[in-house]
């Protein structure tokens, strides 16, 4: 059996068929003569015989793994561990040399008009630093605080602007220390959507933010001073140091459209390609699951 767990919103999206990735993990794992069904999100360990799937994270089982889009729709990606850097693709290599270059610009464009149809790159003005949560506290993954990044980012002398995550639920504490920040750098300013903030970006510098993916998809340069998935073509304080990735950024050129492809096409899941259930099912197999 495999049981796949799933938000009340997703949850209904699957019942009703319209899930496109749910209906091929279904199909895939029916092809092999398994049974399927739906189910509400748990932290329990499956019992006997049962295998989950859980969206995003779950319990820590070797008969459960999790999935996750991967950025982008139609993709994603099945896992045993919730931490994307933790993930086969982190630590796999990318060989730019192996990427057709006309398929790889075509994908660019094709996700730059269906993700970003009203955003154009334009005369860069600002450095664009998009903030996620805890504000004040160093993690195992990140190099730095998210404080200590944004002050280390405006040291530069350049045009900051740090935006907030829509569901950062910040202390008082930690917007004091941002608010701080701007009484030391007249250059910085803290607020505004990063999604519009991007087109004008001179660069990107985040813990793992998701924009840093999106400014991909602009060919604008990223600085990461965190661990995540997508690191290989960006500046990386933990390889780096913070001095020299920051001062590296602004003339950083890389293989844009060539990673998309590779990423996107060659390390995760299409849901809409013909060799989906394959792919699924080889996700599926890894660590031993009996498919």
């Amino acid at each position: 059996m495999l049981r796949i767990h799933l938000d009340p919103a997703m949850l209904d999206h699957a019942r009703s068929g319209n899930f496109n990735f749910m209906n091929r993990v279904r199909a895939a794992a029916e092809s092999r003569g398994w049974q399927t069904e739906l189910a509400p999100e748990s932290d329990a360990p499956p019992e006997r015989y049962v295998y989950a799937l859980h969206h995003m994270a779950g319990p820590s089982h070797r008969r459960a793994k999790i999935f996750r889009r991967t950025y982008i729709y139609p993709y994603w990606h099945i896992e045993r561990e919730p931490q994307r850097w933790r993930w086969p693709v982190a630590s796999a290599r990318f060989d730019p040399d192996t990427i057709d270059q006309d398929a790889a610009r075509k994908l660019i464009h094709e996700l730059r008009r269906r993700v970003m149809p009203d955003l154009a790159p334009t005369e860069p003005t600002h450095v664009l630093i998009p903030l996620q949560r805890q504000l004040t506290e160093t993690r195992s993954f990140q190099t730095m605080s998210p404080v200590e990044m944004v002050n280390a980012v405006a040291a530069t002398g350049r045009r900051c602007i740090a935006t907030l995550h829509p569901n950062g639920d910040y202390t008082q504490t930690e917007l004091d220390a941002l608010h701080t920040l701007t009484a030391v750098y007249p250059n910085l300013s803290i607020g505004g959507d990063s999604r519009a903030l991007l087109a004008g970006a001179e660069f990107v510098a985040t813990q793992n933010s998701a924009v840093a993916f999106d400014a991909y998809l602009l060919a604008r340069p990223v600085v990461l001073f965190a661990q995540i998935d997508f690191h290989h073509i960006a500046l990386n304080v933990s390889e780096l140091g913070v001095e020299k990735a920051l001062e590296r950024a602004p003339d950083y050129k890389a293989h844009y459209a060539k990673y998309l492809w590779w990423f996107l096409k060659e390390q995760a899941i299409d849901a809409m390609a013909p060799d989906a259930d394959l792919r699924i099912l080889a996700a599926l197999k890894k660590g031993g699951w009996p498919i």
